[in-house]
């Protein structure tokens, strides 16, 4: 195994990045039982960072602390640690500041993001994606499961049946997708299960799905240049309604 790149890894958020997952090596960890794939890292241990991680089965994690907040989903397994045990499907939000020793008896794979949290964000916060109620979404064909809302960041699943079309629109503060299930399209790419992309502040698209897919999606949470509030004749304390 290779160890662990500490360089910065699409690193400027004001760039449009993506990453096929399916097609990056298991890494090394500070545990010889926890491998990594890296999607993004602003540089070492210990900063914004985005990844898969796969634990082996009866693999453990030394007890450390999330400075900047954790959220991840699990794809496979069970993740446990000291407040429980999640299955495949469910989201865990652990808040700046908490701490926790994780590990998994019969092994898993997560899609994990570190050190991004706000600093409002004070709850621990769990989803079970199998068992919760998923809303109607903007168009007929959609359904969405809000996971997080927190400082105006939003996370959520989004599930597309075959043959949706979305209209054209911006993203404030930008987007980020990893695709769970199916094929996610728009006008510049077709998107297989495994992909991540991540669009800017007021990034535009129109996207669709032939096949049918499901998405973790995340907006609001990449920066917004001062010159855009200029442009816009809007204060950057107050955000627009639009």
């Amino acid at each position: 195994m290779s160890e662990f790149p500490l360089t910065p890894l699409h690193a400027d958020l004001t760039q449009r990045a993506m990453v096929d997952t399916a097609a990056l090596p298991w890494v090394s960890s500070p545990e010889p039982t926890v491998e990594r794939k890296l999607i993004e890292r602003a540089g070492g241990d210990g900063t914004r960072a985005t990844s898969l991680v796969k634990f082996a089965p009866g693999a453990h994690f030394p007890v450390h602390t999330h400075h900047g907040g954790e959220e991840f989903l699990v794809l496979d397994g069970t993740f446990c640690d000291e407040q429980g045990c999640y299955g495949k499907g469910s989201y865990v939000l652990n808040p700046p500041g908490s701490s926790h020793a994780p590990f998994s008896p019969e092994g898993c794979t997560i899609f994990v993001k570190l050190h991004h949290l706000p600093h409002e964000s004070n709850q621990h916060i769990v989803v079970d994606s199998q068992t919760a109620r998923w809303l109607p979404g903007l168009v007929d064909g959609l359904e969405v499961l809000p996971l997080s809302d927190i400082g105006g960041e939003h996370t959520a699943l989004v599930r597309w049946q075959p043959n949706t079309h979305f209209k054209p629109h911006h993203h404030f503060g930008g987007e980020e997708i990893f695709v769970l299930e199916g094929e996610f399209c728009d006008e510049t790419g077709r998107y297989p299960v495994g992909s991540w992309l991540r669009s800017p502040h007021w990034s535009k698209h129109t996207p669709f799905t032939d096949t049918g897919c499901t998405i973790f999606v995340k907006t609001g949470h990449l920066p917004i240049p001062d010159s855009w509030f200029a442009q816009h004749s809007i204060q950057p304390t107050m955000p627009p309604t639009t």
